[in-house]
Order: C-alpha cells, then sequence, then structure tokens
C-alpha cells in the first residue's frame, strides 16, 4: 500500500513537470500552403491569432425596460 503511494505520488510529481518552450516546426517539415486568395503565407502568430467572427465581443446590453413574455402554447406541465 505504501509503495503504491510513494509511486503515485512520484508520477503527479513527473507528470506536473513538462517542459515550457515556444512551439518549433519540426526538421524536414513543410510549410502549409499559402490561402488561394492570400497575396502572402500567413505567419504561425497569424494563425492562432482569433478573428473576430470566432472570438466575438461580449454586448453589455442592460435590460432597461420589463416586458411581459407571450404566452406559449408548447410550455405544457409535465405528464405523468
Amino acid at each position: 500500500m505504501r509503495k503504491l503511494v510513494i509511486v503515485s505520488a512520484l508520477a503527479l510529481a513527473l507528470a506536473g513537470c513538462g517542459s515550457k518552450k515556444p512551439l518549433a516546426r519540426p526538421a524536414g517539415d513543410q510549410v502549409p500552403p499559402v490561402p488561394a486568395a492570400a497575396r502572402t503565407a500567413p505567419t504561425s502568430e497569424d494563425m492562432l491569432t482569433p478573428d473576430d467572427q470566432a472570438r466575438p465581443e461580449r454586448q453589455d446590453e442592460i435590460l432597461k425596460q420589463s416586458q411581459e413574455r407571450e404566452d406559449d402554447k408548447f410550455d405544457l406541465p409535465p405528464t405523468a
């Protein structure tokens, strides 16, 4: 039992010490092709930055006035 606890603690300690290096392309790897509509090939930073459509801004519109909800004909009580 004690051996299992020691091995588990050692495994957790080793799992937490991964290297933190910037990503690099492996040697001999081909660069991605240039998109059809692009004039130049995008850099890795360009490809990692999400565009506005992928990450839209939050809309902070506060409800300024309460509105009565319309009757929903599909909002039925549960049946037993």
